[in-house]
């Protein structure tokens, strides 16, 4: 009989989920697509039961079904977006749908009030970061003030990854990662909850027990054991934000290991020795204990190459219906053709706001040097290289702390861009390795799971076994040089347009 690992991904538009033996070998993979609910501007929420558990219990029947004849599943990981607020009754019921993460941003006036009382400078040596719309802390102010009904019913406040453990296991616990994000009510460098801000929000004996993504959190009940089709008794880990269980995924696991990840955002994780709070960054504990990182988040990379396509190239994609070549690969040809800098345009890439390290809702895209003579593959190679200068403000952010940082791993659909890819390395002057195989954040779970019930004695088998690289993309010296006298004038674009920006997105019709 062998012992195999089930790690499940619950994201914001689809559920990912991969059955696996403690060597790596991959048996079977599964996914799930679903939606996201957009009540009123600002407000993005998805529901608990219909969407993150029911996901999970497709995902997890599915692969049950495969496990081959004498092997069982020994131990279920799991992460999701994060981090959420979803607030339940004694019986783990919700008492209304999950408030996502940093894009809903309905909390901005309480991070402002959670400012103005305790100072910034407070909160961030506390709690290692700034508030933002990312913290939930003030996502539970938000409720406080606004549905003080189902404030007040609220037994425990949970995230996505710890109603799912609930569900699966009864046990009310989350995990240290995710808990960074309750803002201001974890103290990063005791990596616990504490109080010291928390009395105007609430009382912290209604956040659920913290522990570590490689420790066991429960196991599964008969009543989830029906409901999935896993075997009653199967032990279950704490759990992970999806970011951390993809950087764990492609062997981004030790201090100086870093991961740069292409999705319809850019996420970037970066493993420190110990916690130095950033005004620029989130700082959050690791997946181990004792274990600290930096992580980074734009709000728009991919996303905004879906926008230009499909708003710019509807030729291209009329193409690829047609059996054509694929839009993007045709755009990254355009581009390829357009000089390093466009040829003199810069553009800001921030679509939808961004986060790290300007963390300015009211940012916008800004294009300028635009002439008559420009062309789409000009403007869509600016987008790219707005992207990685972005991405290059991020990590000079994490230099300043001092860290030391020379290369990464890039994973995410964007890979397959490599023209894009090159554009990051010319731009921030780091190698990037390319996995053979990037099967996202559930490959990470089933690894944490792994180590959690002891299939797996030591980290180190992640490098040694799990992950193996096809290629290094190296950064163009010439191409640096370049980009090293338009960086600043990408910084300076954003600083002497900011201003005229946020009076735009206050006009009115």
């Amino acid at each position: 009989m062998a012992d195999l690992l089930l790690g499940i991904d619950i994201g914001t538009y689809s559920s990912k989920g991969v059955l696996c033996r403690p060597d790596g070998e991959i048996l079977a993979d599964a996914r799930y697509e679903h939606g996201i609910s957009l009540p009123k501007p600002g407000f993005v929420e998805q529901d608990a039961e219909n969407i993150w558990w029911a996901d999970f219990c497709e995902i997890a029947k599915q692969l049950s079904a495969q496990v081959p004849q004498g092997d069982q599943i020994v131990g279920v990981g799991l992460s999701a977006i994060g981090a959420c607020l979803l607030p339940v009754d004694k019986s783990g019921n919700p008492l209304r749908p999950g408030i996502l993460y940093g894009i809903d941003t309905r909390s901005n006036p309480q991070v402002e009030a959670i400012e103005d009382q305790f100072g910034r400078e407070a909160l961030v040596e506390f709690g290692g970061s700034r508030l933002t719309s990312q913290s939930i802390g003030a996502k539970i102010l938000w409720l406080q003030q606004n549905e003080p009904e189902n404030y007040n019913r609220a037994h425990k406040f949970l995230t996505s990854t710890s109603y799912i453990i609930f569900k699966l296991t009864g046990e009310f616990v989350i995990d240290a990662h995710t808990a960074s994000e309750f803002n201001p009510l974890f103290n990063i460098k005791a990596a616990a909850w504490d109080d010291q801000f928390a009395k105007q929000i609430t009382g912290i004996e209604k956040l659920p027990e913290v522990g570590w993504s490689n420790q066991i959190a429960g196991t599964v009940t008969k009543r989830a054991a029906d409901e999935t089709s896993l075997p009653e008794g199967t032990p279950v880990n704490f759990g992970a934000i999806d970011a951390l269980s993809e950087a764990i995924s492609v062997g981004v696991i030790d201090v100086g290991d870093l991961m740069i990840m292409y999705g319809s955002t850019s996420c970037l994780v970066y493993f420190i020795e110990k916690p130095i709070p950033s005004h620029e960054l989130w700082l959050e504990a690791g997946a181990f204990k004792g274990q600290y990182e930096y992580t980074a988040g734009m709000s728009t990379s991919g996303s905004a190459t879906t926008w230009f396509r499909d708003l710019f190239a509807k030729d291209l994609l009329s193409d690829e219906k047609n059996k054509g070549k694929n839009a993007y690969a045709a755009l990254s040809e355009e581009a390829a053709g357009s000089k390093v800098g466009a040829d003199g345009l810069l553009m800001l890439p921030y679509l939808s706001g961004e986060r790290t390290p300007i963390f300015d809702p009211n940012a916008r895209g800004v294009l300028a040097g635009f002439t008559l003579k420009h062309t789409r593959g000009d403007i869509y190679r600016a987008l790219l290289e707005g992207i990685g200068f972005a991405i290059r403000m991020n990590l000079e952010a994490m230099q300043k702390t001092g860290a030391e940082i020379d290369e990464g791993v890039a994973v995410g659909g964007g890979t397959s861009n490599q023209l894009w890819v090159q554009i990051v390395s010319d731009i921030t002057g780091i190698q990037q390795e390319i996995p053979e195989q990037t099967i996202g954040a559930a490959y990470g779970d089933a690894f944490l799971a792994g180590l959690a019930v002891g299939a797996i004695s030591d980290p180190g088998f992640l490098k040694e076994q799990w992950v193996r690289f096809k290629d290094a993309v190296q950064p163009d010296v010439s191409n640096k040089k370049m980009y090293d006298k338009i960086y600043p004038l990408f910084r300076q674009l954003y600083a002497k347009t900011k201003d005229l920006v946020h009076q735009l997105s206050d006009v009115k019709r």
